[in-house]
């Protein structure tokens, strides 16, 4: 691993089987307007040669580069094998398939400097800037005001501001909060540790577009469904948290509360035992059977 020290900003990418796309990045890495960051590579067993790609890249030193390769488990066993090594005090995640503008490393530590020191630094777990789509588009929404500082369920759920966005951490927090593995299972959605994350840290959110992405085909947006049903303890955690959660709204916690019943039958847990997971039982009951009725329609079809 290249040597890394005095960067304030690590760029973590997990990666599987998406070497061609991963030029496109490097390609963006290498046009910072600040090369004050280093790059960290997780090879999540890919099989096209993006090994040999990125040591060929770290070979050439433009930019610094780390790189770890792991048996395939999926993103988020990716993620946690990154945040274990960062010794960075902030946290990039940027996934294979998308790229920076030229400004980005530059923005985010503006943005870290800027809030360094202040009392209020004390609460946060880091920055959420917008990500666009290649044509320029906002990736759903604009934040209420630029700099809102507020957490994820206020801001992203009960605000309503879905999609994607381009999320900065101080890693020191993201250790506090790795996502859960399964074995087996190969998917588990980020949003399952920001959700708890948010219980005690808030965010700054950042009305500027630093992240490009257009969802590719075979991307984990674009398989969906299928993806999810094949790691449905995974699932059934999301749900739970959100379920379990009173400051979520209850429109989104009778959502979660379907797909909890959903995916515990895909798990094969059984009534009892799911029900004795949540702290209200109430909108379970309500919700299993059309649950059920949801779980066939969707074996029928993907499975």
């Amino acid at each position: 691993m290249q040597e890394a020290s005095g960067t304030r900003l690590a760029i973590l990418t997990p990666a599987y089987n998406r070497k061609e796309t991963m030029k496109r990045l490097y390609a963006s890495l290498k046009e910072q307007s600040c090369k004050d960051f280093f790059w960290l590579v997780v090879d999540d067993g890919s099989t096209d040669g993006t090994e040999t790609l990125v040591r060929e890249w770290m070979e050439l030193g433009e930019i610094r580069i780390g790189f770890i390769r792991k048996e395939n488990g999926g993103k988020h066993t990716a993620l946690n094998a990154g945040i274990r090594k960062i010794e960075q005090e902030l946290t990039f995640i940027v996934d294979s398939d998308d790229y920076l503008t030229k400004d980005a490393v530059e923005t985010v530590l503006a943005y870290a400097e800027k809030y360094k020191g202040q009392k209020k630094e004390k609460k946060l777990c880091g920055y959420c800037f917008l990500r666009h789509y290649s044509d320029g588009r906002v990736n759903t929404a604009y934040f209420p005001k630029d700099e809102y500082i507020s957490n994820y369920v206020e801001t992203r759920i009960n605000g309503n501001i879905g999609g994607d966005k381009a999320e900065v951490f101080y890693t020191s927090i993201l250790r506090e909060f790795p996502f859960q593995e399964y074995p087996g299972e190969r998917f588990m959605p980020e949003d399952a540790v920001w959700i708890v994350m948010s219980q005690k840290y808030d965010m700054v959110h950042i009305n500027k577009g630093i992240y490009i992405c257009d969802y590719l085909e075979g991307g984990l947006t674009r398989t969906g469904r299928a993806m999810k049903i094949y790691s449905p303890r995974g699932m059934m955690l999301r749900s739970r948290l959100f379920m379990n959660d009173k400051r979520v709204c209850l429109k989104t916690r009778v959502k979660m509360t379907l797909l909890y019943a959903v995916y515990s039958r895909f798990a094969g847990i059984g009534f009892g035992e799911a029900a004795g997971e949540l702290d209200s039982k109430i909108l379970f009951y309500l919700a299993y059977v059309p649950g059920m009725a949801v779980y066939r329609r969707w074996k029928k079809k993907l499975c």
